[in-house]
């Protein structure tokens, strides 16, 4: 079964590669030059759904190198509660957006999709330190592994918050509260 599954998975990302190929091929041969076909790409809402798609990928796939890097193969626990996590998280969040539904962009989805990736490897590094302390025989990788994410995780954590502290401070509330406290 899990073969099927990534057998697919690879299919769909084949798939999106090949249609934002076409939708920028198409671009460049309507427009003849760089900048129009910027402008048509980003105009153009098939276009930028096929872009927000591929964008999406290519997310999910430096995940999945991270995840390779840092944690290695993911235990069926661990998994599964990253599900169970991500579908609560995202129902959560997008209901705390909709006091902040005026200030909906590109940038909020990316902030969105940022703040997501960060809050699973929270959760994996969770799951792991947990594993760790159940584990009697741990290797030094492993112990190195977890510390080199989880400073990687708290980098970017006072990355996000000085950014939504900074940005309240100077705008005003907005929906970098949310972001902030999120984190």
């Amino acid at each position: 079964m899990p073969q099927i599954m990534l057998m697919k998975a690879e299919y769909l990302v084949l798939l999106s590669f090949l249609l934002t190929t076409v939708v920028i091929t198409n671009a460049f041969y309507i427009k003849k030059q760089f900048y129009p076909s910027v402008v048509y790409l980003t105009k153009s809402s098939t276009s930028l759904a096929v872009l927000y798609i591929q964008a999406f990928v290519f997310v999910i796939l430096f995940g999945k190198l991270i995840q390779r890097i840092f944690l290695g193969q993911l235990r069926a626990i661990e998994t599964e509660h990253l599900y169970d996590r991500a579908w609560f998280s995202i129902t959560e969040t997008c209901l705390a957006f909709t006091v902040f539904r005026d200030d909906f962009s590109p940038r909020f989805v990316a902030l969105f999709g940022i703040l997501l990736f960060l809050k699973c490897f929270h959760w994996l590094i969770e799951d792991r330190v947990d594993y760790m302390e159940q584990s009697p025989i741990l290797g030094p990788t492993f112990h190195a592994r977890v510390v080199g994410l989880l400073s990687v995780l708290c980098l970017f954590d006072y990355l996000f918050i000085s950014s939504a502290y900074m940005h309240t401070i100077a705008k005003g509330a907005s929906v970098q509260i949310v972001f902030g406290f999120e984190v």
